[in-house]
C-alpha cells in the first residue's frame, strides 16, 4: 500500500513538471507579439551572378559558390567587370540561402538610384551549401577560410579602378556572423580586410545547441581570441537581436562577450533600433523592411566622400551606427553638426511665462520663434520636457545665452532629442544648462500640415513614481499598482527589485480620459539602462493595454540603475499602472 502510494506521487509529480514545461514552451513559441515587420519586396527581377573562382579554390571547395546580387539594367551592367561600387558580403546561417541578400541588396538598389548613383553598394554573398553547421561544427572552419579567399576575390574585381575598395564589409546572419568574427583567428588573415561587421540573430555567446565537440571548440577559438586580444582589435562590430520573436536564438546570446573596454562593439535588439522598433523572428530579421531601410541609410553614412568608400575612421562608424542603431535624434547624421545656429531673418518672436504650453500649428504663414525665460523656472522647476509631432529633420529647439526677447544664434538642442514613433521629445535638466536664458521652440511656416507642440517645467519627483514589482512566487494572484491624477506629459515609474533573467511580469495600463474628441496617442517605452534592449508599445487613448516585462540581459551586479517605463502621455487623460507576476512566462524564460 505504502509502495503504491509512493508511485502515484512520483506519478504525480512528473505529470506537474511536464505540465510546467509544456506552459513554458508554449510561452517560448506562442507568447510573443505578432510579426510587425513590413515585407521587403524587388522592384525588379533579381538576379545572382556567380563571380568565377580561381580554378585551385574552386577544386578546394567544390560546394561552395560566391555570387553577385543584381536587379534589371544594374545587374546587366556589372556582368561586364571590374566592378565600380562598395563592396559588401552576405554570409548565411545555419541552413541559410545565398538568395537572402536580396532584401538589402534591393533596398541598397534603390537608396542609390535616389541619389543618382553618386555612391552604390556591390552585394556579394555566398553560397554554403546550406550546411546545418548549427548541428555539426565541423564545417565552420572551412566556410571561415573560404570565406577568407571570396574576400580577396571580391577586392580584386575592383581592380584599376580609381577608387578601388582596399577592405570589405560584412554581414552575417546567425552562424555567418560567428565565421565572419572567426576570420580573425586565422593566421594569415590580415584584419583591415574587413572595415565593418554587422551581424543579424548571431549566438556569439556561445552555441544554441552544444551537439559536438567541434562546436564548443569553434566556439572557444573565437571568443578566446576575441577577449584575449581586445585591445588590438579595431574591427567596428554590431550586433542586432531579434527579441522575444526569435526563439531559436535567445538576445541574450547575441550580446558580444565580455568585450565592454572593446569601445568598437555595439549589441542591440531590434526593437529598440529607431524606426525599426520591432521583434524579428529568426528568419524575418534578413527581409524586415524596417531594420533593413535602418541598415541602408546607415551604410550610406559611413561613406567618406574623399575615398568613395566606407569610412576608416573608428570614431565616425561608431557615431553612425550609435546614430542609427542606439538613439536617433530625428537628425539627419552628421560627422561634426553645427552647434551653434543662426537665428536670424523674418520671423515672430514670440514669449511664453507660463510652465505648461501647447501650440497646434496648421497652415503657418510665416516662421514663429517661441522664447521661454529660463531664470524664473529655474527657481521652481528641475527639467523641461518638450516634443513635437512634426516628424521633420529640421532643428526645432535651441538654448539662448545671455538673450532678452530675442536672440542672434542659438545652441541647436535638437542633437539631444530622441525620436519616438509619433513624436520627437526632448528632456533637459535645468541645472546643466546653467549659460542658458531661454529656451526657444522653432515653429516653421508649413502650408496644409498640422502638427502640435508642446513643452513644460516640472519638477523631478513629481515625475517619478516608484513601483516595486511582485513577488516571483505570487503566481499572478496579487498587484502593485500607481495612479497617475496629474497632468503631465511625461513619467517615469520606476520597475523596482526587477533585474533578473527568470523574472517576467504583466503590467497593464488604463487610461481614462476626459472631453477627448480626437485619437490621442500614448507611448509606454520599456527602457533597460544596463544593455540596449528597450521595447515600445503604442497605444490609442482612452484603453487598456497590456505589456510584457521581461529580460534578454540580467542586470550585472555592479550596476545600480533600475528599469523604468517611461510614459509619454495625455495631459487630457489619467493613467492607472498594475504591475503582476507572470507565471507562465517565468517558465518560458527558465525553459529558453
Amino acid at each position: 500500500m505504502l509502495l503504491h502510494s509512493v508511485n502515484l506521487w512520483n506519478l504525480a509529480f512528473y505529470v506537474f513538471m511536464v505540465f510546467m514545461a509544456t506552459l513554458g514552451l508554449w510561452d517560448v513559441f506562442f507568447g510573443f507579439e505578432e510579426n510587425k515587420c513590413s515585407m521587403s519586396y524587388m522592384f525588379e527581377y533579381p538576379e545572382y551572378q556567380k563571380i568565377e573562382l580561381p580554378k585551385k579554390l574552386a577544386k578546394r571547395y567544390p560546394a561552395y559558390e560566391l555570387y553577385l546580387y543584381g536587379e534589371g539594367s544594374y545587374a546587366e551592367e556589372h556582368k561586364i567587370l571590374p566592378l565600380t561600387g562598395i563592396p559588401v558580403l552576405f554570409l548565411p546561417g545555419n541552413a541559410g540561402s545565398y538568395k537572402q541578400v536580396r532584401s538589402i541588396g534591393s533596398i541598397a538598389l534603390r537608396k542609390a538610384e535616389d541619389i543618382d548613383f553618386k555612391y552604390h553598394f556591390d552585394f556579394f554573398s555566398v553560397n554554403f551549401n546550406e550546411e546545418l553547421v548549427a548541428l555539426y561544427g565541423g564545417s565552420l572552419q572551412k566556410q571561415t577560410k573560404f570565406v577568407h579567399e571570396c574576400i580577396k576575390t571580391i577586392l580584386k574585381l575592383y581592380k584599376g579602378q580609381e577608387f578601388a575598395p582596399k577592405s570589405v564589409a560584412i554581414i552575417g546572419h546567425s552562424m555567418g556572423g560567428l565565421v565572419a568574427r572567426a576570420l580573425l583567428t586565422l593566421t594569415n588573415f590580415k584584419h583591415d580586410l574587413i572595415n565593418l561587421l554587422i551581424t543579424q540573430a548571431t549566438p556569439h555567446v556561445a552555441p544554441v545547441m552544444p551537439l559536438d565537440r567541434f562546436i564548443t571548440d569553434f566556439y572557444m577559438t573565437v571568443n578566446n581570441y576575441w577577449i584575449l586580444n581586445a585591445r588590438q582589435i579595431n574591427l567596428t562590430t554590431l550586433s542586432v537581436a531579434g527579441g522575444f520573436r526569435d526563439y531559436q536564438v535567445r538576445s541574450g546570446l547575441t550580446f558580444l562577450p565580455k568585450l565592454s573596454h572593446h569601445t568598437s562593439a555595439l549589441s542591440v535588439v531590434s526593437s529598440a533600433v529607431p524606426k525599426t522598433w520591432v521583434s524579428t523572428d529568426h528568419l524575418s530579421i534578413v527581409w524586415c523592411k524596417q531594420l533593413q531601410l535602418t541598415t541602408v541609410r546607415a551604410f550610406f553614412d559611413l561613406i567618406d566622400a574623399d575615398t568613395k568608400q566606407i569610412t576608416q575612421n573608428s570614431k565616425k562608424k561608431l557615431a553612425v551606427l550609435t546614430h542609427h542603431f542606439i538613439r536617433h535624434p530625428s537628425k539627419h547624421f552628421e560627422e561634426k553638426p553645427a552647434i551653434i545656429s543662426d537665428l536670424t531673418g523674418t520671423s515672430m518672436w514670440v514669449p511664453v511665462k507660463v510652465s505648461k504650453w501647447t501650440y497646434v500649428a496648421y497652415n503657418e504663414s510665416e516662421k514663429i520663434y517661441f522664447t521661454f525665460p529660463l531664470e524664473n523656472h529655474r527657481k521652481i522647476y528641475t527639467h523641461v520636457y518638450c516634443q513635437s509631432t512634426m516628424l521633420d529633420t529640421n532643428s526645432w529647439i535651441f538654448g539662448c545665452i545671455n538673450s532678452t526677447s530675442m536672440c542672434q544664434q542659438g545652441v541647436d538642442l535638437s542633437w539631444k532629442a530622441e525620436l519616438l514613433p509619433t513624436i520627437k521629445s526632448l528632456t533637459l535638466r535645468l541645472q546643466d544648462y546653467p549659460f542658458l536664458s531661454h529656451l526657444v521652440v522653432y515653429v516653421p511656416s508649413v502650408h496644409g500640415t498640422k502638427f502640435v507642440v508642446d513643452c513644460e517645467f516640472f519638477k523631478r519627483e513629481a515625475r517619478s513614481l516608484q513601483l516595486p514589482v511582485t513577488h516571483l512566487f505570487s503566481f499572478g494572484l496579487s498587484s502593485r499598482k500607481v495612479v497617475i491624477n496629474t497632468s503631465g506629459l511625461y513619467y517615469n515609474i520606476e520597475l523596482l527589485n526587477f533585474g533578473q533573467i527568470y523574472q517576467a511580469f504583466k503590467i497593464n495600463v488604463v487610461s481614462k480620459c476626459s472631453a477627448v474628441k480626437e485619437e490621442i496617442t500614448s507611448i509606454y517605452k520599456l527602457h533597460i539602462p544596463w544593455s540596449y534592449e528597450d521595447s515600445l508599445t503604442i497605444a490609442q487613448v482612452p484603453s487598456s493595454t497590456e505589456i510584457s516585462v521581461k529580460l534578454h540581459i540580467a542586470q550585472p551586479e555592479n550596476d545600480s540603475h533600475v528599469a523604468l517605463l517611461k510614459m509619454y502621455t495625455s495631459s487630457d487623460c489619467k493613467y492607472e499602472v498594475t504591475v503582476k507576476t507572470s507565471f507562465s512566462q517565468i517558465l518560458g524564460q527558465v525553459v529558453a
